[in-house]
């Protein structure tokens, strides 16, 4: 059977459950003896295990599957945390990460079987239990978790009364002849499961990976079509163990509990024999090893824990004890841990055809009120169309809204591997450092967190390569030994802005200067001119460095020049700000959308132009003997600020109509806090507008950042003004 179909959807959970391991693992290294952590992280890998292995990636469920065992005997107390073990996890995880990376470029997870790895996970084990004799090893587990106490009643065995017809009877006698096993499965599903029939699907090929599925009930057809409650029931006919068997359909996600035995020729015929038969049948011995009929739990990553999780780590019986307890109190869940996941994946592609259909419909709009103003009939339709206006552009401006707040997500997504990065980097640097990060919730659209990954991880790993100093200089200048890393997010207006700051050394603008001098990037006369603000700019520049030494963490001066080009490129900005000694700050400033904005149309010679509202500062009337020459560049004083003058009809090469004796119209734009002002013939007014990709056909000139269709077809492009200024 096809689980290709599944493959997106095994993506994307096994992404989450990495980044959930990852900050679990961290808070382990902290705190060794959080149950509470432990079990979460046993679940993540159990979680992993059964995906891995319903999709038929085998070596990933092998890792997973001994990351499992050990932690399996973590929670029983068997094993303690250490040092080394938090490490060979963290590589587990890096390991699984590659798996993950090459089912998503191929389909297929490569050829890395990662024996070192399992070799040391088992020394972790064969080192960690004190009762090795009498415990079952930990591969033959059935599912890696505590040892399950025997028992030899079985709730549910449904298998036990199935009504078999001759042709099946036949069939398992036959089987038994030929020295097949015979055995009978209840499978439940979980109550909260949505697809009972896909989960279901899963588990029938699970099984017949190993054997053949004699009967079922209901039948095959009938749990295609969701027509069952909780539970079907399984003959099997295998050359497989019970165990095998039992192990392959608890792999399966969603599942509340399977249930099996062994099935005799006696139970075969029983259907067919008197009551007393019967109990003379049920009376029979059980198979040598009782303990495979013995209920199993198959724990999920969607099932509640409340009861697991408050058990004794150590019981012998835990698990079974959490079963029932869990499936009594699911509907009765804290806050914050619903039954259901409330949220659900969308395709971006879907989102993005949505927002072009909201982008027409604004279009539509601005044609409606074009031809408003154009219209020559009364005024009882003017203002019959003058209300039909205001209901589309209230109907337009909540459709916007709401597609927007479907392609906000927060940044969370992205900033979780940061803690884990800045452990290892401070492993290899031998620095201690520690990173604190506040705004996790805040949201931006999916376009823009998706590339701003790697411009933050840049300027994280720059903060404590070159910005933290060493243990040693830390404590000659009287700060604490653990240098601190500030990742902070928050939402102000139409932008979130990202710092990172750190307390360490600062920038050293003489430093900058000099080798920016020795590389031939400036001369000593401009060096001389420059503010301290210009010469930290200078480390933007592509290829610049001021490492002494190259790394594979820095040192090569492909970073902060990546950073810059792509925060531009999201029409961002980013702003730095830093004091010897003292630690630096580095600001970005990125929009919420970069689909629908609100922008100050103009005129500048026949052409119309856009800026974006959220850059404009103020819209001035200047006269021309306001505008003097400083260094032959106009400038002009407004209210105590210098301001540079950039006439757009010069940059543009557009012939202005504007008589050179009227009052210039200036609209100061800004970009962090520097200031400048445009140059426009005339003010058409705001209107919201649709921005548009130029593609390939301008990707050179960086002073248009897009184009918009105005309401009479008009098309207009738009001015980013980060780049002008």
């Amino acid at each position: 059977m096809d689980v290709s179909q599944y493959l997106e959807i095994f993506l994307d959970e096994t992404n989450e459950h990495l980044q959930n391991l990852n900050t679990q693992i961290l808070s382990l290294e902290q705190e060794p003896d959080n149950m509470d952590t432990i079990n979460e992280i046993f679940r993540a890998a159990h979680s992993l295990k059964g995906m891995a292995g319903t999709m038929g990636y085998k070596r990933m469920q092998n890792l997973t599957h001994d990351m499992e065992n050990v932690f399996s005997e973590v929670r029983n107390g068997n094993i303690t945390v250490k040092a080394n073990m938090i490490d060979i996890l963290f590589q587990c995880l890096d390991a699984l990460e590659e798996y993950n990376s090459n089912i998503r470029d191929s389909a297929d997870e490569g050829t890395n079987d990662n024996e070192p790895l399992i070799k040391q996970l088992n020394e972790i084990l064969n080192g960690g239990s004190a009762a090795k004799e009498e415990a079952a090893p930990a591969k033959e587990r059935t599912d890696g978790s505590a040892p399950q106490q025997e028992s030899d009643e079985v709730a549910d065995e449904k298998w036990k009364d199935v009504k078999l017809g001759e042709s099946e009877k036949l069939v398992l006698s036959e089987a038994v002849s030929q020295g097949k096993n015979v055995y009978g499965l209840t499978v439940t599903v979980q109550e909260s499961c949505i697809l009972k029939a896909a989960r279901a699907f899963l588990v029938f090929k699970a099984v017949e990976e190993s054997g053949e599925i004699v009967y079922s009930n209901p039948s095959t057809q009938d749990i295609e079509d969701e027509k069952f409650d909780l539970d079907f029931t399984l003959i099997v006919v295998t050359d497989d163990t019970l165990e095998n068997i039992l192990t392959a359909a608890r792999a399966v996600s969603e599942i509340e509990n399977v249930v099996g035995g062994v099935y005799t020729v006696k139970n075969v015929h029983a259907s067919a024999e008197t009551k007393e038969s019967e109990t003379e049948t049920d009376s029979a011995p059980e198979p040598e090893n009782s303990t495979e009929t013995a209920p199993v739990k198959a724990e999920s990553d969607n099932k509640p824990v409340a009861a697991e999780t408050t058990a004794p780590a150590n019981a012998g019986s835990s698990v079974q004890q959490a079963a029932p307890a869990a499936s009594k109190n699911e509907k009765k869940q804290p806050a914050g841990k619903p039954v259901v996941n409330r949220t659900v994946r969308v395709d971006i592609e879907k989102l993005d055809t949505l927002m072009n259909l909201v982008s027409e419909l604004i279009i539509a709009k601005n044609s409606l009120v074009s031809a408003s103003t154009n219209t020559n009939t009364g005024n009882g339709a003017n203002n019959e169309v003058n209300e039909q206006i205001e209901y589309l552009e209230s109907v337009t401006t909540l459709l916007h809204e709401s597609v927007m707040k479907v392609r906000m997500v927060p940044i969370e997504s992205i900033v979780t591997k940061f803690p884990r990065m800045i452990r290892d980097i401070s492993k290899k640097l031998d620095k201690k450092m520690e990173l604190y990060m506040s705004g996790e919730e805040t949201e931006l659209d999916r376009t823009v967190v998706d590339e701003i990954g790697d411009p933050l991880m840049h300027l994280l790993r720059n903060s404590a390569d070159h910005g933290l100093e060493s243990n040693e200089l830390r404590k000659e200048r009287g700060k604490p030994e653990v240098g601190s890393i500030f990742l902070d997010a928050y939402q102000d207006g139409n932008n979130v802005v990202i710092e990172v700051r750190d307390d360490g050394n600062g920038i050293d603008t003489e430093s900058v200067k000099n080798k920016a001098i020795e590389r031939g990037v400036i001369t000593e006369e401009q060096a001389a001119n420059m503010s301290e603000k210009e010469i930290i700019g200078l480390l933007f520049n592509a290829g610049f460095s001021t490492a002494k030494t190259v790394s594979d963490i820095s040192g090569r001066g492909v970073g902060l020049d990546v950073v810059k080009s792509k925060i531009e490129a999201l029409s961002g900005e980013i702003e730095v700000k830093s004091k010897l000694g003292e630690g630096s700050t580095w600001i970005i400033r990125l929009p919420l959308t970069l689909a629908i904005i609100q922008a100050l149309m103009v005129v500048v010679g026949d052409e119309k132009y856009a800026i974006s509202l959220g850059s404009i500062q103020t819209l001035e009337d200047i006269s021309p003997s306001d505008v003097q020459l400083v260094q032959n560049k106009e400038v002009i004083r407004l209210r105590g600020d210098v301001i540079p003058v950039i006439r757009l009809s010069e940059i543009l090469d557009i012939k202005s109509d504007k008589d050179p004796n009227e009052n210039l119209v200036v609209v100061i734009v800004k970009k962090g806090d520097r200031l400048a002002g445009l140059v426009v013939d005339e003010l058409i007014g705001q209107q919201e507008i649709v921005i548009k990709s130029m593609g390939k056909y301008i990707n050179k000139c960086k002073i248009i950042s897009g184009a918009t269709i105005l309401g009479d077809g008009e098309v207009a492009l738009i001015l980013d003004t980060n780049s002008l200024i």
